[in-house]
């Protein structure tokens, strides 16, 4: 089922790679190991298939989505030269290639200034971004919807800002009206605007947020980290469309292209509107920025050592696959969104489910009707383990009820949160495997209830 024809174009682009540095001397290195190396591999493959099977669309459970082949490829090449993305001394051609990189996602959101650059993951960008938000408005809260991810609560505590949660509307967005009341209160610094929650791929009402500002004054942040590139679909609603039409005004941005960029994971994002917000990273390195007058992306960015075969690998997709409405990369992603809403509409169609609000973006959040929420929670798990045996790997999530309607599909609500069955749609072969997905998860289903 592993892709394999492209080893032996990853060997051609070695042997390219080499041409630059054949007139270089014979090195003493001792020789690799190769019998030693292909046993330790092998041994580490065997290690390996202790994982679910997660580039196979029956894997439609956790944000797992494989790195594109080019990515893989184009992350390997680099290794042979390693880069380091800090300073140009270690990662010349990668940091350029970074840069040109992030430009294009910027050009994404409708950016031609910016300043940004890539880091480890979403967690370290929403980092930076909140960061700057405690620099420029030090002691005012940092806002965020219930179902904003955890880390911007936890990144608060990291960065001694205060962290207030607004509660969300039955969609699972911001509460617009909940936000009004809270600003009225005052000392709000930065509003974090979620496009795409990880529980439900839910959009904050980005528009109406903005709105706000200009009343309030304070700074928007956008956590794109997962719906990001879904600005490039054209069959989202028009409401979701117009929360991604507002991406351009906001004041930073964090997107991670190890989730629908195709990247190898660690590749996150983060981007700001006013390149002006440099000057909060100055800082004095006595040995790494002396090598050239260009900017050093260690300049701009609170981690030290980054590798620059992310750069590389990202560069090299969007190459491929330029970021562009109507193109290859976007067309995939709506593909997504299609699985999803052909899955949402079988289930909110059989009365043995109940399911939540139609999906914005490619995530489908369903549960087993049963009398009550406490048994409906139960049945969740049963449900799920019998999938798995078939080969068929969702995830299981804790929701608050007010997600699935205002009768819960007619059950008791002995609990105030549902645990539910809850399937990421991110691969654009999902749409061709949505038969075979409601098959297995029909037949899973009736094993649980008549046992």
């Amino acid at each position: 089922m592993l892709e394999k024809e492209s080893l032996d174009i990853l060997r051609q682009a070695v042997e390219k790679l080499d041409e630059e540095f054949a007139s270089l001397p014979a090195s003493s290195a001792q020789a690799p190991e190769f019998e030693r190396i292909a046993e330790v591999l092998a041994a580490t493959a065997e290690r390996l298939q202790d994982n679910y099977p997660y580039f196979h669309p029956l894997y439609a459970g956790q944000m797992l989505k494989p790195p594109h082949p080019v990515a893989r490829l184009a992350y390997a090449l680099a290794q042979w030269i390693n880069p380091n993305n800090h300073a140009l001394d270690g990662g010349r051609a990668s940091s350029a290639m970074e840069k040109e990189a992030v430009s294009a996602l910027a050009r994404m959101f409708g950016w031609s200034a910016h300043l940004g650059h890539l880091t480890s993951g979403g967690t370290m960008a929403n980092l930076e971004a909140l960061w700057v938000a405690g620099q420029l408005a030090p002691g005012k809260a940092i806002l965020a919807s219930e179902q904003a991810h955890y880390t911007h609560k936890r990144i608060s505590g990291v960065l001694q800002l205060n962290f207030e949660a607004i509660p969300c509307d039955g969609r699972a967005r911001m509460d617009v009206e909940a936000l009004k009341k809270r600003l009225a209160q005052g000392d709000v610094g930065t509003v974090v605007a979620t496009m795409g929650t990880t529980a439900t791929g839910s959009v904050d009402p980005l528009a109406e947020i903005l709105e706000l500002r200009e009343r309030h004054g304070f700074r928007v942040h956008c956590d794109a980290a997962y719906g990001g590139y879904f600005g490039l679909a054209g069959n989202l609603t028009a409401e979701t469309r117009r929360a991604f039409d507002h991406g351009r005004d906001v004041d930073s941005i964090v997107i991670d292209p190890h989730k629908h960029g195709l990247q190898p994971y660690g590749c996150g994002c983060v981007l700001f509107r006013d390149p002006g917000v440099g000057r909060l990273y100055k800082h004095d390195s006595p040995y790494t920025y002396f090598s050239s007058k260009e900017l050093h992306l260690g300049e701009i960015s609170l981690e030290c050592s980054r590798p620059g075969a992310a750069a590389v690998a990202l560069w090299a997709t969007q190459m491929m696959l330029p970021l562009e409405k109507g193109g290859e990369f976007a067309k995939g992603l709506e593909r997504c969104r299609e699985a999803a809403l052909d899955l949402h509409q079988r289930i909110a169609r059989d009365k043995r489910f109940v399911a939540a609000f139609a999906p914005e973006l490619d995530i489908v959040v369903f549960a087993p009707r049963a009398g009550s929420v406490s048994d409906s929670s139960a049945l969740t798990r049963k449900i799920f383990g019998a999938a798995a045996k078939r080969n068929l790997h969702l995830a299981v999530a804790e929701l608050p009820v007010e997600f699935f309607g205002a009768d819960l599909g007619g059950m008791k609500q002995d609990r105030a949160s549902l645990t539910c069955l809850r399937s990421v749609l991110m691969k654009p072969e999902h749409r061709d495997w949505i038969d075979s997905i409601w098959a297995i998860l029909l037949e899973s289903t009736g094993e649980v209830l008549h046992s």
